[in-house]
């Protein structure tokens, strides 16, 4: 399984919106500082999302980026497939691509089987449960420097 950057800062973003959806816009500018993602790039991935019917957006001073349908409602696996394509996020690979000589009828189940895993777990993990526990975690970790 490969994430790459984008897919990875698709769930960052994602998560990030989904932790401030009461907040309504949340502007490009915040996301990037809180996740460390560099801008540019972040405003790619969030056309993408955007385009794959994730978020809605509104231009100007007062802009941003918000959840078209709520947390508990959207997919890790939807992400991922928004912003890497309907094939994410496994593939098997060596050295970059699948070879011709690697007895793939051998190796066919495997795959299969890998994929299948990955694609219930990304289908079945929502950004309302990831946003719980990161206010869990963090609320954790707060305690514990109040003690």
């Amino acid at each position: 399984m490969r994430i790459s950057a984008k897919g990875e800062y698709a769930i960052k973003a994602m998560l990030d919106l989904s932790m401030r959806e009461a907040a309504g816009l949340v502007s490009i500018q915040e996301i990037a500082s809180r996740q460390s993602i560099p801008q540019r790039y972040l405003e790619q991935v969030l056309l993408q999302l955007k385009r794959g019917g994730l978020l809605t957006s509104k231009r100007g001073a007062s802009g941003g980026y918000h959840l078209t349908k709520s947390p508990d409602d959207t997919t890790v696996g939807e992400v991922l497939r928004a912003v890497e394509g309907p094939t994410a996020p496994f593939e098997s690979t060596r050295g970059g691509r699948r070879s011709a000589s690697d007895h793939a009828s051998d190796l066919a189940e495997l795959w299969e089987a890998l994929s299948k895993a990955v694609s219930q777990v990304i289908d079945r993990m929502t950004f309302g449960e990831l946003a719980a526990r990161a206010a869990q975690r963090r609320a954790a970790a707060g305690a514990m420097y109040h003690i």
